[in-house]
């Protein structure tokens, strides 16, 4: 059985950082001449750059969090707007005799190297994104789901392509590659703001907790996919080729296809790899294996002419449903920690300040688009299934948030020169918009009745509950210690939700158990065909606390064990024998 143990040696995560950011860093760094000095300029000048960001991304992250109530990400991104090349970045250091970001010569304001570390983060986000995905949700109300994530991709993207050919005076057509970025970008989503909001407002099981999530898997998946087609259009029109319809279509279908062919394909043999990985006896190195094929996925997907986030989601996604996939999350949460706000650190500080000014008009009123195309979007096909104005407009609110895969979109395009800093700095502002406002406005819809013109079928008949009180929470919590310990010996993986509410996740195989401890009262829950497994193991542990029991009421009383310890102070011990 593998240690669950989290909090491993720190040096595992910096091995296993540094050997998967080298090549990146070698490739970057192909063109400049091996001299020895220069080359250690440009390492000691990469260094800097990295533990100045690390350090502000962290701290005003946690500023943000602790002290503004918003999500970490506005933090990191201000973090990369303050210190980058159009900022406090641009000052001279004496010692350097430089800028500490100086502007590159080309599109990008930061340089390869620190492009690199970007690239690599957004595969390490797609692929923790692709892990949380949860398949069998999205199935179950894949009829009301998907109505909703496609009315609210159709719509948002129809709207943000139009506000571009309407108001930006170079973009002409719709086909245009700057339109069609702005309208993939008002198609992104992060659920994951949504998703906290849920749960702490105990709505994720509710019509439209359940309706958001298994649309946001389809949000996902659309957009990826329309990110592949709206890249390959792009590098068409910048080729100086002529866009085609048949070309658009070929380019669809060979984005759905990858797509739909390795989520099958992974889906199919992510168990048996799942069980051949196991045999290592070490899940540090199962978790760096699994990664280690989303960059080979990721590389796969660009050489076939789509985004790399691609590969990164599927490998992600078909190790979802393995039971694996938790002690994968763990295990690489370290480089997750490290690398997540140093990417959004390096998007903030693709911000020109100087080029705001000209595009706060169009940037605000795209801001309203973007917000208008979730609501309408969303909102409607949600009326046509069943829910009502106010559980409509909550599923609307509900798909606001955006996040890593805004920024993602948006640093593709700026990359590839479709879109230009303007247009990256409306993206930005996009999602400090939407961050600001969105989570107070979920929280409010949700005052109220229900948003659902009938009681929705969640697939909870089909689950049962097993309580056990006990006469003291100190008890329970001793015996959810000896459940924990009882499930790791039959080689099941646990992770812990909420260390504070003492909620698990158990997963084995195909079989998934939610443990919660609720004042005096234990609950397991599972399907109705493992319920016979989980009394049995219950069971197990309850004749094994009944020996334990007895072997205390054995022992010496309370007292009397004092006694002898007081006396081993002060003198010789009653029984004779040293405590």
């Amino acid at each position: 059985m593998f240690s669950n143990d989290s909090k491993r040696p720190f040096a595992l995560v910096i091995v296993l950082f540094f050997s998967l950011t080298a090549p990146v860093l070698l490739l970057a760094s192909e063109s400049v001449a091996e001299s020895g000095p220069y080359m250690t300029h440009l390492m000691t000048l990469l260094i800097l750059q990295l533990s100045f960001i690390v350090i502000a991304s962290r701290f005003l992250g946690w500023i943000f969090s602790r002290y503004l109530r918003q999500p970490k990400v506005l933090g990191e991104l201000v973090a990369g707007m303050v210190v980058g090349p159009y900022a406090l970045g641009q000052l001279r250091v004496p010692v350097l005799d430089s800028p500490l970001f100086p502007l590159p010569a080309g599109t990008l304001p930061v340089s390869p190297e620190l492009y690199g570390f970007a690239v690599v983060a957004s595969i390490v986000l797609l692929f923790f994104a692709g892990l949380e995905t949860d398949l069998p949700t999205f199935l179950r109300f894949s009829m009301k789901g998907s109505l909703v994530g496609f009315g609210g991709v159709v719509v948002s993207f129809f709207l943000g392509d139009m506000v571009a050919v309407l108001f930006l005076p170079a973009v002409h057509r719709f086909m245009h590659p700057t339109a069609l970025f702005l309208g993939t970008l008002s198609t992104a989503t992060s659920v994951g703001i949504t998703a906290r909001i849920l749960s702490e407002k105990k709505k994720m099981s509710s019509p439209e907790g359940v309706t958001i999530l298994a649309a946001a898997v389809l949000d996902d998946v659309l957009g990826i996919i329309l990110l592949a087609v709206v890249v390959g259009v792009a590098k068409v029109a910048s080729a100086g080729g002529h866009v085609h319809w048949g070309h658009i279509g070929i380019i669809a279908a060979k984005a759905f296809g990858f797509w739909l062919i390795s989520t099958v394909l992974g889906i199919i043999f992510a168990p048996k790899l799942s069980r051949r990985l196991k045999r290592l006896e070490s899940m540090e190195m199962v978790a760096s294996i699994s990664f280690g094929i989303a960059l080979f996925l990721s590389g796969l997907s660009e050489m076939a002419g789509l985004a790399m986030i691609i590969g990164a989601y599927v490998v992600g996604l078909s190790l979802s449903q393995t039971d694996i996939a938790f002690e994968i999350q763990e295990k690489l949460h370290g480089i997750y920690d490290f690398m997540v706000p140093i990417f959004f650190a390096i998007m903030g500080m693709m911000v020109d300040f100087s080029a705001l000014p000209a595009v706060l008009g169009f940037g605000a009123l795209y801001v309203l688009v973007a917000f208008a195309g979730k609501l309408i979007g969303c909102g409607l096909p949600a009326l046509a299934v069943g829910f009502n104005v106010r559980g409509a407009f909550r599923i609307g609110a509900g798909m606001l948030p955006r996040g890593e895969v805004t920024l993602i979109v948006a640093g593709i395009g700026l990359a590839s020169g479709a879109i230009g800093p303007e247009i990256f700095g409306v993206a930005i502002m996009t999602l400090l918009a939407a961050g600001i406002a969105a989570p107070p406005l979920l929280i409010k819809s949700f005052h109220g009745g229900s948003g659902y013109t009938k009681c929705l079928d969640t697939g909870s008949g089909s689950m049962k509950t097993i309580e056990l009180e006990f006469p003291s929470k100190r008890m329970a919590e001793f015996v959810i210690s000896e459940v924990l310990n009882g499930f790791r010996g039959e080689e099941f993986f646990v992770q812990p939700v909420d260390h504070n509410r003492q909620l698990y996740n158990l997963r084995k195989d195909d079989i998934q158990i939610t443990l919660k401890l609720g004042g005096t009262v234990v609950q397991l829950s599972t399907v109705e065909e493992h319920e016979p497994f989980v009394r049995l193991l219950m069971l197990e542990v309850l004749l094994d606390l009944k020996e334990f029991v007895q072997s205390i009421e054995s022992m010496k009383s309370p007292d009397m064990m004092g006694t002898d310890l007081l006396l081993g102070i002060f003198g010789e011990p009653t029984s004779g024998k040293s405590i």
